[in-house]
């Protein structure tokens, strides 16, 4: 099986015919119409992580007797993968170290933009930078945004 070829792809060389997955899918049937006991049917070469055919990430193995693809329908026997660790981790970020994180980035942050003489509505300081935005149709005026220097406060006028 090591030298099958699939259509309109360069999996490993060979000169034999099409792959018969390929067939299949070409002759209008699933090419996971029946199950497979091994990944070697497959066209391609690929991690037992990932469907040989398509490429799609796989699902666990669970209680039913064959691993299918959901993109595809490729089918895999659940004993290839005996004896693989599956390994997960979920992190959760802490929001405090975000929050300071933040702080620190706004605390020394410079004004990258332009600065003009406005005050700011909330701690009165003299100098916020802006910008603008088309944010509403063409024959209409741009949208000013302006962000206090001091406090970051933000506030935005229609011209």
């Amino acid at each position: 099986n090591a030298g099958r070829r699939c259509a309109g792809v360069s999996p490993r060389p060979s000169p034999e015919p099409e792959c018969e997955a390929a067939a299949a899918g070409a002759a209008g049937v699933s090419a996971g119409a029946r199950p497979r006991a091994a990944m070697d049917d497959s066209c391609f070469e690929s991690d037992p992580d990932f469907c040989p055919e398509c490429g799609t990430i796989l699902p666990l193995p669970g209680l039913e007797q064959h691993v299918v693809c959901r993109k595809c329908g490729f089918q895999i026997s659940v004993h290839a993968f005996e004896g693989t660790e599956i390994l997960s981790e979920v992190v959760f970020n802490d929001p405090e170290s975000l929050r300071a994180i933040l702080t620190m980035e706004d605390e020394a942050r410079e004004p990258n933009g332009p600065v003009v003489d406005r005050k700011c509505s909330r701690c009165g300081h003299e100098g916020m930078e802006y910008h603008t935005r088309q944010t509403r149709s063409a024959d209409e005026g741009q949208t000013v945004f302006y962000t206090c220097i001091s406090c970051r406060h933000q506030e935005k006028e229609d011209s």
